[in-house]
């Protein structure tokens, strides 16, 4: 697997994007608001929305990270829009992803990283619980969230 960044405005970027927004709004209770990233949201050093390509596979997936104001340890990213499609769920990408997100967000100086997701995502809750992350109160107002997570990085 390899990552590719993108702006989302690149159209396998949006493609992605559009599916993850309508994955969720089929699975959630009630009212879904997703809003579509500009082209300046995931933009290096603040930021990078990354794609993820199985050489047998093509494009299986994205997720960014994101610059947000800092924290008493300094510098914050949010991970946001991890995405991986339905064929290709099991194979470790959610997990790579994940990864190479906090590793691109340590680069930047990222003390913390923060993320927030919906109860009935049961499988990416025990993403982020594998890969450090735990739950914290809430941190934005994001309608859409009921769970809020963080790790520090040292």
């Amino acid at each position: 697997m390899s990552f590719r960044a993108a702006s989302p405005t690149d159209p396998d970027a949006r493609e992605l994007i559009v599916e993850y927004f309508a994955e969720r709004a089929a699975g959630f209770p009630g009212d879904y608001r997703p809003v579509l990233p500009g082209p300046d949201a995931f933009r290096e050093p603040d930021g990078v929305l990354l794609l993820i390509e199985h050489s047998e596979r093509g494009l299986i997936g994205c997720g960014a990270v994101r610059r947000i104001a800092d924290g008493p340890a300094g510098p914050r990213f949010e991970i946001k829009h991890v995405y991986t499609r339905p064929a290709a769920r099991g194979l470790g990408a959610g997990r790579l992803l994940i990864e190479e997100l906090e590793a691109r967000a340590r680069s930047w100086g990222a003390r913390e990283l923060l993320l927030d997701t919906h109860h009935t995502l049961e499988a990416a809750a025990s993403l982020y619980a594998r890969t450090g992350f735990e739950q914290i109160e809430p941190y934005n107002d994001n309608p859409n969230a009921t769970r809020w997570y963080a790790k520090t990085l040292a």
